[in-house]
């Protein structure tokens, strides 16, 4: 029963991400338009460099406001240091334990040093579900 209950298997797949390089703007106006509250920043070769969080976009609120700055990029404003990743075959019962400990609302899932996936609280809660019913999840 354990092997079912992995990250892949509960893991979002279809993930909206950002560049660097992308506007700033344009990434607060995509978590708007998306409805989540932070997302993945990926180089050219899907190499997760960085997240981006609604408290990283309330930045540009200080810069542009009491700073009078242009807004700048992604990169500008983005998290880039102790970013905590999983892989996507970290037990749910351990993924649970890190949301407990870290208290992220979500885990970039990576594979080979590429992003392939994320995790958020709301996917893991799915397997409750599943756990309860005794099924065997097949990846989606």
């Amino acid at each position: 029963m354990s092997e079912s209950f992995v990250a892949k298997n509960y893991m979002a797949r279809s993930l909206t991400t950002f560049t660097p390089g992308m506007d700033i703007y344009e990434a607060a106006g995509l978590l708007l338009e998306n409805r989540i509250s932070g997302a993945p920043v990926i180089d050219a070769k899907g190499k997760l460099v960085g997240l981006l969080s609604e408290q990283d976009c309330l930045k540009v609120i200080m810069t542009t406001g009491m700073y009078n700055l242009p807004p700048g990029t992604v990169a500008d404003y983005m998290t880039k240091e102790n970013i905590v990743t999983i892989t996507p075959d970290l037990s749910i019962f351990e993924l649970a334990e890190m949301f407990m400990k870290y208290k992220f609302r979500r885990f970039p899932v990576v594979e080979h040093g590429r992003l392939v996936g994320q995790v958020s609280k709301r996917d893991l809660l799915s397997a409750i579900k599943d756990m309860r019913k005794g099924v065997k999840k097949i990846k989606k």
